[in-house]
């Protein structure tokens, strides 16, 4: 009899996003399958939440609620408004998977949905950004008479969003539809909190994922399951599989990796970790997967595995295990696929009013890499120290496009995210050619810098080629602040580039920092006059401002001194190490600043207050805010000067 080929099963944890798989497991099913290993893979985040969110899941949440001694308002109005419940959930669920778009006009008479806490603010946000039609109509401005889908998109999601927080109040307080106990693992150095949580007794979501894990096992036998951990909220979920498997199929061998891994883990020594898992691997995961199944087939020793920690069984300590060999080059990793993963379950949200924030929670996108690492990998808040960031691999437009028509014949969808750190303009202008030449038709969105090789003749090709959206950062719209980061842009070029963009008919989104060492009050205030000019100007769309968070790996956190820092002592431990505090002499109160920053942009998003001026969303937080150094017309000065 010929024994059963070996196995491998790569899951995706609780929580990543809802409406499209994260890549990892495609990127490396599909590379096994390319070597000829059987491999499969399965979305367990995702079926947490629609077994959660189904006639029966809504049952056992409301006998878990009734038992609550204290219920929130949001978890009284779910009991009391159970039968509505469970009438509306599976029907909202169908319509948000594209599969009853009739419902839209039930859900936009504003009768069918049990309506919760979460709707409370429609009217007030209408009145306060917008200004309601004039008939009645309170989300009229954003939808006009003829947005019917997209309308019951929204207030579907803030049902989902409403049941959300039961699911919080009432059973877990870490829940989230991602970032599901994040504070258990993010930059955390003991493992305790961690060990505490996975040895208290399960709730009715540990409960559901063991199900679905046993599920999966029972399906495909594996012989070794991959967890791949992209976010610190998805590792609680991940060692909560592996507790699963080890009761269940002790026989399989259990491996860690992903993004959170990869920058959280590097210096791990913590021998619990490998109660529940036996692996755990570092950086791009072709050769340390190929390694460990050499070794689990008797054909590698575990001295030559690579880029791997073990415990080892005599003396129970952590080593790490790096035999060197070279990585599987990025145009040898073969195509992903999404084979085995429930494309057609997915669900569309539509959570901010503003049409380029719903490309991340709208459609199913193909993720696709154009290529592995940073081309610039100069910026000093980033990990350039990193594999992801620090080597640089390319392929061919040819072979890109090769990939993306295997992938559109598979999956019948034409949408790509291109999820790079930045993806090379170069390669960009390539692939925008290679789409052209082929008369391949796809819809593409990606991550870009903002440099002045995005000429508007460049623009006008991508957006021909398929292109509808750009993310990038300008980070600190301070040239000061973004010599200071080694972005290698400035404000002004940031604004002719993004223009050029807008012209073309592409949307534009900005990653926006704040708290960067040595930026004053003065720097934010000049910053947010900066944003408000590029919106104004049509420039950019959309933005996001978050925290600036040193981390270990960064040029800062390796060198503080150029940056006129000095780093806080990191605390004693054997498990993650990432984020540092530090002290910044300027003593800047950047936690009431973001405040405000995020008041503003949220307002900007929507086209609101865009003329006035940016010192009154710093009133209610500062007693004197500094006038503007930037003039009002700085932008468009610069755009004139550009067209000319």
């Amino acid at each position: 009899m010929t024994a059963a080929p070996f196995k491998v099963l790569s899951l995706i944890p609780p929580m990543t996003q809802l409406n499209t798989p994260y890549p990892s497991t495609a990127y490396l099913t599909g590379f096994l399958r390319s070597r000829g290993i059987a491999a499969v893979q399965a979305d367990l985040a995702l079926g947490v939440v629609l077994r959660l969110l189904s006639r029966p899941g809504l049952q056992a949440i409301a006998q878990a609620a009734r038992a609550v001694r204290k219920p929130s308002a949001t978890v009284r109005h779910f009991l009391e408004h159970q039968p509505r419940h469970q009438a509306a959930i599976e029907p909202v669920i169908r319509f948000l998977q594209g599969r009853d778009p009739t419902l839209a006009h039930r859900i936009n008479s504003r009768a069918f949905l049990p309506e919760g806490p979460r709707f409370a603010g429609i009217e007030a946000y209408a009145d306060g950004v917008a200004g309601e039609t004039g008939d009645g109509d309170p989300l009229g401005w954003a939808f006009g008479a003829l947005g019917l889908q997209d309308r019951a998109r929204h207030l579907a999601t803030l049902y989902l969003n409403d049941l959300a927080d039961v699911v919080r109040d009432a059973i877990d307080p870490r829940f989230e539809f991602v970032r599901y106990g994040e504070r258990l693992a993010g930059s955390q150095p003991h493992f305790d909190p961690l060990a505490q949580a996975l040895t208290a007794p399960p709730n009715l979501i540990d409960h559901t994922l063991k199900e679905l894990t046993l599920q999966a096992l029972e399906q495909h036998q594996p012989d070794l399951v991959v967890l791949s951990v992209p976010f610190p909220g998805a590792m609680y979920g991940a060692l909560r599989i592996a507790q699963a498997v080890r009761q269940h199929r002790p026989q399989a061998r259990i491996a860690l990796g992903g993004g959170y891994v990869n920058t959280e883990l590097r210096e791990l020594s913590e021998p619990r970790l490998f109660d529940f898992v036996d692996f755990v691997g570092l950086d791009a995961g072709e050769r340390p997967l190929l390694a460990l199944i050499e070794h689990l087939q008797g054909a590698r020793s575990a001295s030559r595995l690579v880029r791997t920690f073990v415990r080892e069984a005599d003396s129970g300590e952590v080593r790490y295990r790096n035999f060197m060999e070279a990585d599987i080059p990025f145009a040898e990793v073969g195509t992903p696929t999404w084979d085995g993963l429930p494309l057609q379950d997915y669900l569309s949200l539509l959570d901010m009013l503003n049409p380029v924030n719903r490309l991340w929670s709208d459609g199913r996108w193909n993720k696709l890499t154009v290529a592995h690492g940073c081309y610039w990998k100069k910026c000093s808040f980033c990990d350039v120290s990193l594999d992801y960031i620090s080597r640089y691999e390319a392929a061919s437009a040819e072979l890109l496009v090769d990939r993306i028509e295997a992938i559109v014949q598979e999956t019948g969808q034409t949408g790509f995210h291109f999820v790079d750190e930045a993806a090379p303009p170069k390669a960009l202008k390539a692939l925008a050619q290679e789409l052209i030449r082929r008369g391949v038709s796809i819809t593409w969105w990606g991550n870009i810098r903002f440099e002045k090789t995005f000429t508007p003749e460049l623009c006008d090709l991508l957006a021909d080629s398929g292109c509808v959206a750009v993310t990038g950062g300008l980070e600190v719209a301070s040239d000061r602040l973004l010599q200071l980061m080694k972005k290698g842009v400035t404000v002004e070029q940031v604004a002719r580039v993004t223009r050029a963009f807008a012209d073309a008919g592409v949307m534009v989104h900005a990653y926006l920092m704040y708290g960067f060492p040595t930026q004053t009050v003065q720097d934010t205030v000049d910053a947010l006059e900066y944003v408000r000019q590029l919106f104004l100007n049509g420039c950019i769309h959309s933005g996001f401002f978050h925290r600036f968070a040193c981390t270990v790996h960064s040029p800062v956190g390796l060198k503080p001194d150029e940056y006129g820092i000095s780093l806080l002592p990191l605390p004693e431990g054997r498990f993650a190490r990432n984020d540092v505090g530090f002290t910044d002499p300027t003593g800047t109160d950047h936690d009431a600043l973001g405040v405000c920053l995020k008041k503003a942009i949220y307002n900007f998003m929507h086209g609101h207050l865009l003329d006035e001026d940016v010192r009154v969303w710093f009133a209610d937080q500062l007693e004197r805010v500094p006038k503007p150094t930037v003039g009002r017309q700085r932008i468009a000065k610069a755009l004139a000067r550009a067209a000319n």
